[in-house]
Parts: C-alpha cells; structure tokens; sequence
C-alpha cells in the first residue's frame, strides 16, 4: 500500500487516506521505501541574492567565531544572524579577471565561472549552477527554480556587449538566459496557480508547437536554430505546466503551508524599490514554504545600475555612476556604504522570515542553503579577483555555520568560486566531478 492510495467506491467516488504512520515512507526520486522514522527530514532548499557593482572593501570583513564574530560596518544588518551564516573571502572566477570588459565579462558568469562570448552577433556564457539544479532535482517541484529580479531585462549595448549579460545571472544553456520575472503578481500566480487556466495554457501551446513543427520545415538553417532556441522556451513552459499537477515531494514530509498566507500583489509593479525586494523576499518564503520550488535566484539590480537610494536618509544619487564610482569622497563612501547595508539588510530580512518558521527538528533556515554575492569586490576599481559572498543556514546539517573561511593567501586552484558551487550542489544532492574551472569540491567548507 501506499500513502496516496485512495478509499474508492462505486459510481467513481474515491476518499483520500488520512495520515497513516505505518504505510511506508517512500523516496520521491526512485520511489522506493525510505526507513520508516516518523516525519521525514524537509528537503534542502537553496537561494542565491545577487546586487550588483560590488562593495566598500574597508567596510566588508569579519574575523572570529560564533556569536563573537567581529564584523565590518557592511554587515552590519547581519549581527543578529552571525551563528547562522559563513563569510567567505577570496573566491573568484578566473575568466571574469581575464574578460576586457569591466562589467559585463564579469557580471553574467557569476554563478558559472564561464567566458562571456566578445562576439556580438552571438550571446554565449555558460549555463549556470542553479539551472545545473534545477535540470537535475526541479522535477519534483511545480516550478523548476524560480529566476526573479526587481529591474528589467535591458536591450541596450554596453562595452560593445549586449545589456543582456548585465541583466541575467541565470542562463539555462549557454546561449539563453532563463527568464526573469519581475512582477510579484506574475509571481504570486506562477506559485499559487490556476487549474483552469493551466489547461487554457496547455491548449494554447498545443496549437503553438503544431504551427511550429510545421514552420520548421520551410526556413533556413539560421533560422531553424532560432526556432528550435524557441520551441525549447514553449517545452520548459510545457514541463511548468505539467508539474503543476503533479506532486513529487517525499513522502512521509509535509510543507508548512498548504495553502497562502500572502495576499495576491497588486498587477501593477510597484515603484517604492524597498517595498518591492521585501515583498520577493517574501514570495521567496511562500515558495519554499509551500515547497513550489526549491531553487531561486533574486537580482536585486541589474549591473551597471542606475537605481536611484534617495529613499534612504542621506543619501543621493544613482547606484553605479554616483555611488560606486565615488572618487574616494568621504561623502559619497558614507553613501555608498549604506547602499551595501541596505541590500544585505535584504537577505537578513530572507533569513530572519526563514527563522521564525518551525520545520522538522529544527527551523526552515536549518533546512536552506542561501547565499548572498556580488560579482565584483571594490566595485569602484571593477575588482573581480575576489568576490564578497556570505552563505547561511545549515543544509540540514550539511553546513557548519557560524565561520570565517579565508581563502585569499592560498594558490588560485584552491580559490575558485565553481569549486564553491560544486559543493552547493553536492548538498542539494547534485553531485558532479566538475563544474565551470573546478574539478574539486571548495576545501575545508
């Protein structure tokens, strides 16, 4: 027997099982029964906060242990959090040093450690360690992984590079970004969901792959390869759609929240930038609380951002022209300096929400593996020979917290950010020989 049986009886009528401990726990990826421990362990979910154009180096460090971790006046929104997280220094990505071109060679390959194609007639990086992730495990939840942001996409050319690059760190194959929601309404309704309207979408996709197929035999080879790039964007929607009715989680496990405690968002996006990364942060909590996916990256701005702080006190001017590239002033250091505490003020405000929430033996924080980065260091000098990356939550136990892990004085083999990546993945159960640079899990992690 199984624990999604179902009491049937005549005329087609069928009663759902009650909880029964003694029907037998079975795995979601093979299906086969798990050792019957009573409630099974929640799954791990992983998380990745990126902001952009690096940090103040004089203001980002930590040195220490524990609750008595000293920390520099970036992380300042961290203090309450110093047990739970890890701060990482010296990792980088050896084809961003090596990229010409200050931001865009060194902004997509964040997650991939992969050159960023000079050719403009071809955008090519690298897929991206959480699309590794989310093509290995994202079956069994109804959204694969969840790619979110708060600016949009930009068509623009910058460094004789496509915008493009500044504003994808989630690339699902090597020449296409995945694509990045930044409504939280889209959001809220991608998780929530719609029977009625999955089935509208089914059948109109239906019809779109049939006129495809049928398209694909009358144009010309460069066009077919576009067309075959597009029919992999309908399939992705396809497989969405599919999940969606299905339930693959394991058994044995139940999400904290059945149905949403969140409030559908407005259509509209919203204009107040601090209201809208709180309420991502939030959407990102409904998500794993729900167990919609397990897999999410966030760009709380695009590179080269020209987001506007004035809603912080004392603060004027654009993120990348008049904060980042502040000449060294005292003045605009102090602001540029809140800019920083503000975005790790975000992934405080992730963990803090995770925290509160009972799961398992411990919190839903015990269960997560999230991580906040930037892809340069000192964002005025366009430095990329390090990266300030914070992890936090234990993995369910696969990550000891509460560390400083130094890794700058070592050779550059042992410094790379994909050997981080490798061992993300390897505890979200994904494990690999290699991945981007790295052929070797990160030391002493």
């Amino acid at each position: 027997m199984s624990r999604r049986g179902f009491l049937r009886g005549s005329g087609g009528l069928a009663l759902t099982l009650p909880w029964l401990d003694s029907l037998p726990v079975r795995a979601e990826d093979t299906g086969k029964r798990a050792p019957a421990t009573g409630q099974s362990r929640p799954p791990v979910r992983f998380a990745c906060i990126y902001f952009s154009n690096g940090v103040e180096p004089e203001h980002w460090w930590a040195k220490g242990r524990g609750a008595a971790m000293e920390i520099g006046p970036g992380l300042e929104p961290m203090r309450p959090f110093r047990e739970d997280m890890v701060f990482l220094r010296g990792l980088f990505n050896e084809q961003a040093v090596r990229h010409a071109s200050a931001h865009l060679g060194r902004m997509p390959n964040l997650l991939s450690g992969a050159w960023v194609s000079t050719d403009q007639g071809e955008i090519r990086v690298g897929q991206t360690m959480d699309q590794v992730l989310a093509r290995q495990i994202g079956g069994r939840t109804v959204v694969p992984s969840l790619v979110l942001g708060i600016e949009p996409t930009e068509l623009r050319l910058e460094d004789g590079l496509s915008m493009i690059y500044g504003s994808s760190i989630s690339w699902a194959s090597d020449t296409k970004p995945a694509t990045k929601e930044i409504y939280p309404s889209r959001v809220y309704d991608l998780l929530v969901g719609d029977p009625e309207g999955r089935r509208l979408d089914r059948s109109i996709l239906d019809h779109v792959l049939a006129d495809a197929h049928d398209l694909k035999g009358r144009v010309g080879l460069d066009d077919r390869r576009k067309l075959d790039e597009y029919l992999e964007s309908i399939r992705d929607v396809e497989r969405r759609i599919d999940h969606a009715s299905k339930d693959g989680r394991l058994e044995g496990w139940r999400p904290t929240l059945e149905t949403p405690d969140l409030p559908r968002p407005a259509d509209h996006l919203p204009q107040d930038i601090p209201d809208h990364m709180r309420l991502m942060m939030d959407l990102i909590v409904l998500a794993f609380q729900m167990d919609k996916t397990r897999i999410v990256t966030c760009m709380l701005n695009n590179d080269l951002s020209q987001m506007n702080f004035g809603f912080l006190e004392g603060v004027t001017g654009s993120l990348h022209l008049d904060l980042t590239h502040n000449g060294r002033e005292p003045e605009l250091e102090a602001m540029y300096l809140k800019t920083n505490q503000f975005h790790v003020a975000q992934f405080a405000y992730l963990l803090d929400r995770l925290k509160q929430i009972p799961e398992g033996d411990g919190t839903m924080l015990d269960h997560s593996l999230l991580m906040c980065c930037s892809n340069l260091f000192d964002g005025d000098r366009h430095q990329a020979d390090e990266m300030p990356i914070l992890l936090a939550g234990r993995a369910g136990g696969g990550l000891s917290t509460g560390r400083v892990l130094d890794y700058l004085d070592r050779d550059d083999s042992d410094r790379r950010a994909c050997s981080l990546y490798l061992s993300l993945m390897d505890r979200m159960g994904v494990s690999l020989t290699r991945f981007g640079d790295a052929d070797r899990p990160l030391a002493d992690l």
